[in-house]
């Protein structure tokens, strides 16, 4: 096979100096071709540098040595921590290098190896005659190779794939690039400000200085949320050129009566909502809309409102809920305040269509029209279900389905039904035009009144006893709990740090302090069978004491339930840890929240204080994002959506509202697709086949 010709498509190990046993390493970090080894940017950069003498070394300073490698040696410290030692020389002194708990070292360094060395220069406890230095970077030199003292980039790597690595690697392959074609039209590039793609590639690995690295991050970036923006308005687009929706028939006699049958008044926020989604049900055109609402916020009774306003206009509407329990959940509500009214629920989950003549039943209620609304999970999108006339479908917790699943059900009718999602996840503001922008946004910030807020307290290891004794007074008063913990079994590692598991837990508060209580234990490796059962009997009241992870985030409404129990508390971020603390507190009872942690990180310490003066979800949300960063949040968010590799939404959020009015104007001229042949194809790889549909809607 003739390597001739370059192909950003080309298998990695093609590359020079890669070859199959460093292109099997890349791949398990997501690097398969070329394109995927361009697209690998630097996590950092190593600053220029003064290559010192070892005698001219500075206590207390970050400097830059090189030599040759001598008595490397190893130690186990008592707390586990594996601590490397060598001498690195040169023609005149002696500095000894420490490397801590990086055991792969022991099969890399040899003594007679030459290095390159930066590290913070400090006295040496072992060796009074000499200085060390802790090793931040290194790298291995050929005995006549020169130490790169220019900016350096800085790849996420594994064990078996070195700094050096990467960098000869790439520039390898910025020697055998052509310059890459450009994707974005000339205005936009000129009107933005923006260096060429190919200036800005070649930038990315290799800058001459920081303005230089900034202006190609800056491009690259706006490339990513550029495309995003135009996936997204093609997502609409679809949904809402050429294509009549249904119309609804204004408000009447049933919705009077499920408005009356409900036994609170709406909230200011739930009217406000109601009204925008009337407004969109009863125009002709597809309603896009996402509700988002804060946990206990009353979410579901608006949707509720709107699925009965579908069937009062001669349709169907469909709930599709993320787990078994929770569609049993809705299911047992709307049947107690819907049926009265004369419509008629149906139910279809994995436990029905399990059952062959269940699932016959329910598919034919379905197709037929006798089902008014249908409440399921993903089984709503198996291949047998047809609606007969469908109207609105609802989709509950959506950062669990997607756009995928949302455009599957939607084709479960001959015309497109109105959409309606619905997040108890608060998206910041800066965030919902990227994960969202197809969709048109409601918020439910106001709480129904009489809900009583959760008490949140943070308490260290030390009170643990103390915090235990509390939750077992509470049990003794009739009450229920959560314990909730970060694994289901620890690492090596994690045990040494003292981090306990779900099991342990269990096992220590089940055979322990509570063992005169039902408990009983929940985590991801269940089966969904199991998983439901033991969270059905919670729920019933069967069980007292659940110790679970986190996968009863998006769980069950158990109003007994007063007290959570989060132990290691800052290994969760906010939004996880307010959408736990929404568990409790659904009753009438006080309800309680007490986070353990031992934290004396700066960042988990803010968290946690946060958790204690906070019980806004959308303040807390804006607090997450500003804390964390925004990090993988379309694999969260919007599965379908293609992960940011070099954009970050919360610092450019400048940014992504020029990409948006750019993306808005280019989508406004439907010829610039053709126009623009690499975007599309990129827009292809992105959304796959659902793009060709998007071009031919």
């Amino acid at each position: 096979m003739s390597r001739d010709k370059f192909e950003l498509t080309d298998n990695i190990m093609y590359l020079k100096g890669v070859g199959p046993r460093k292109a099997a390493a890349l791949n398990k970090i997501g690097i398969k071709t070329f394109y995927d080894f361009l697209t690998h940017y630097p996590r950092g950069y190593e600053d220029e540098c003064i290559l010192s003498d070892i005698s001219a070394l500075t206590v207390g300073e970050v400097e830059a040595v090189e030599g040759h490698l001598s008595n490397i040696r190893s130690r186990q410290a008592r707390n586990g921590l594996l601590i490397i030692n060598a001498l690195l020389g040169d023609d005149f002194d002696y500095v000894q290098l420490t490397w801590f708990n990086q055991k792969y070292l022991l099969n890399t360094l040899k003594n007679g190896m030459r290095l390159f060395v930066k590290g913070k220069v400090t006295e040496s406890y072992s060796n009074g005659n000499l200085l060390a230095m802790q090793v931040h970077s290194y790298e291995i030199l050929d005995e006549d190779e020169e130490p790169n003292l220019g900016i350096a980039p800085i790849y996420a790597s594994t064990a078996s794939l070195s700094q050096k690595f990467f960098r000869t690697a790439m520039s390898n392959l910025m020697t055998k690039m052509p310059e890459l074609d450009e994707i974005l039209p000339p205005e936009i590039i000129a009107r933005y400000d923006l260096m060429s793609l190919d200036e800005a590639m070649r930038a990315i690995h290799f800058p001459s200085d920081r303005d230089e690295m900034e202006q190609a991050r800056r491009r690259l970036a706006f490339d990513e949320l550029f495309l995003i923006q135009c996936g997204l308005l093609l997502i609409k687009q679809q949904a809402q050129d050429d294509q009549l929706g249904i119309k609804h028939a204004p408000d009447g006699r049933l919705m009077r009566a499920a408005l009356e049958a409900l036994p609170f008044a709406l909230t200011g926020d739930q009217r406000s909502v109601l009204e925008e989604i009337t407004s969109d049900m009863e125009s002709d055109r597809p309603m896009r809309r996402l509700i988002q609402g804060d946990v206990g916020s009353g979410k579901t009774a608006v949707a509720m409102l709107a699925l009965v306003k579908t069937v009062a206009s001669g349709n169907q509407g469909v709930l599709m809920a993320p787990t078994e329990i929770l569609a049993m959940q809705h299911y047992e509500k709307f049947s107690a305040m819907l049926e009265p009214l004369g419509i008629r629920i149906g139910l279809l989950t994995g436990q029905v269509t399990r059952a062959k003549k269940r699932r016959e039943t329910a598919y034919e209620k379905i197709a037929s029209g006798e089902f008014d609304i249908v409440i399921g999970t993903h089984a709503l999108i198996e291949e047998g279900v047809q609606f007969r006339r469908l109207g609105l479908v609802v989709t509950d917790e959506q950062h669990r389905f997607g756009v995928t699943q949302r455009a599957v059900l939607e084709q479960k009718s001959e015309r497109r039904p109105d959409m309606l999602v619905m997040t108890a996840t608060p998206i910041p503001r800066t965030m919902t035009l990227t994960v969202y922008g197809d969709l048109d946004v409601s918020q439910i910030k106001e709480l129904p009144p009489g809900r009583k807020p959760i008490t949140t307290t943070v308490k260290r290891q030390a009170q643990r006893r103390r915090v235990y004794e509390f939750v077992m007074d509470e049990l003794d008063r009739g009450r229920q709990a959560y314990v909730v913990c970060p694994l289901i079994e620890p690492s090596e590692s994690e045990r040494l740090e003292g981090v306990r598991s779900a099991e342990e837990v269990f096992e220590e508060l089940s055979k322990g302090m509570f063992a005169t209580v039902d408990c009983a234990l929940l985590h991801g490796r269940m089966k969904p069978r199991e998983k439901d059962e033991v969270m059905e009997r919670f729920r019933a009241g069967e069980f007292r004491l659940l110790v679970s992870t986190t996968v009863i985030e998006v769980g069950v409404d158990v109003p007994n339930a007063s007290v959570m129990v989060v132990e290691h508390a800052e290994r969760f971020g906010l939004a996880t840890l307010h959408q736990l603390r929404g568990r409790v507190g659904r009753g009438s009872d006080a309800a309680y929240c007490i986070l353990i942690s031992d934290t004396k990180n700066d960042v988990g310490v803010e968290r946690l204080e946060i958790m204690e003066t906070t019980s806004n979800g959308f303040q807390l949300a804006e607090e997450d994002l500003r804390l964390r960063g925004p990090g993988q949040f379309f694999g969260e968010a919007q599965h379908g959506l293609p992960d940011l590799k070099i954009a970050d939404v919360f610092r450019d959020l400048g940014m992504l509202k020029e990409a948006r009015e750019a993306a808005e104007e280019f989508m406004s001229d439907k010829k610039n697709l053709a126009r623009y042949a690499r975007l599309s194809k990129k827009l292809y790889v992105a959304y796959g086949d659902k793009f060709v549909s998007m071009q031919n809607a």
